[in-house]
């Protein structure tokens, strides 16, 4: 056999794979020509590592590569023993001895097995990768396309994981056999998506390594409830303040809903907690439309000025009125 790719590796058979790729790693960082240098031997060395890297690693090809080792293994022992009990065998027979290539065990009519029985099982496809995006309320109700800037790694385009093209390291990944790169994707969002839907991006994935469909891009959903707003069924929960002076003399104030910005009218003498019901304004889910019920606050204004205190104090003296009347009645 002409090569034995574990003895390359320096590893045994019996290895599991993050030993190979990790023996891989350390000769090929040790044998890289921008390293060692770009020397015949180095490059020998480095073509080497990853021819074996490249049978080891994959399944099909290791299995088959096994296979062949132990035949040939068998065989060279079962010639050496012939040899032994056959002296009398001619002497060009002697000289010529067992020799066996991993071309020999893939021959033509195996090749072609090998490919029908490859393409009957499919190659493996790439891995899926995983990410999360967050919107509010009203982008989840209404849809949103979101753009996501995620950092991918792919197999290099020009060698196809190869490391080499035409017998030298790959110029466009430097021998890697991969490159990274930020991607863009444009997320179309649809309106009235559930809290952890999940949407998919065919083929964004990882790229295979053995010539299998790229895997998909899963994105999960989360939406966001703010301070601001909180949800109750179909219903959307809003506190919107308003100062004294509006809660007694009533006002227009603008009130911003799934459905654009609108003009709410308060009434003179509005109470603090009162409530008020936009109708239409909620959640649409299964042809259903939820509305938005708004809770008055009554603030008083930080920072109020010797005449707004003044004015304050004026009111106290004239008011005829008071608020804690029949609190204490039983």
């Amino acid at each position: 056999m002409t090569k034995d790719y574990y003895k390359i590796l320096g590893i045994t058979e019996l290895e599991s794979a993050e030993n190979i790729k990790s023996a891989y790693r350390k000769l090929a960082r040790k044998w890289h020509p921008d390293i060692a240098g770009n020397t015949p031997e180095a490059i020998r060395h480095f073509k080497e590592i990853n021819e074996a890297y490249e049978i080891l690693s994959n399944k099909i090809k290791k299995d088959e590569y096994d296979r062949a080792r132990r035949f040939y293994n068998y065989a060279k022992e079962g010639s050496k023993t012939r040899n032994t009990q056959n002296s009398h065998t001619e002497e060009h027979d002697d000289k010529r001895g067992f020799y066996f290539t991993w071309e020999d065990f893939l021959s033509k009519r195996k090749r072609e097995t090998t490919y029908r029985n490859d393409t009957a099982s499919q190659p493996k496809r790439g891995e899926d990768i995983h990410t999360d995006i967050e919107i509010s309320v009203f982008e989840a109700m209404s849809g949103v396309t979101k753009t996501i800037n995620m950092l991918q790694t792919q197999t290099c385009p020009k060698c196809r994981g190869k490391r080499f093209v035409n017998g030298g390291i790959c110029p466009h990944c430097n021998g890697k056999g991969e490159e990274t790169n930020y991607k863009k994707f444009s997320v179309k969002i649809p309106a009235e998506i559930k809290n952890g839907s999940k949407i998919r991006l065919a083929g964004e994935g990882k790229a295979s390594n053995d010539g299998g469909k790229n895997g998909d891009l899963y994105i999960t959903v989360h939406i966001k409830e703010t301070q601001s707003y909180k949800t109750e069924g179909l219903n959307i929960l809003k506190t919107i303040p308003i100062s004294p002076s509006e809660a007694v003399l009533g006002a227009n104030i603008k009130v911003c809903t799934i459905n654009g910005c609108v003009n709410v009218k308060i009434a003179a003498n509005t109470q603090n907690g009162q409530k008020i019901r936009l109708s239409g304004c909620g959640i649409v889910q299964n042809k259903k439309i939820g509305d938005m019920i708004i809770t008055i606050e009554i603030r008083i204004p930080k920072n109020l000025t010797e005449a707004e205190i003044a004015l304050y104090k004026k009111l106290e003296e004239i008011s005829s009125g008071n608020v804690r009347d029949n609190l204490y009645d039983r």
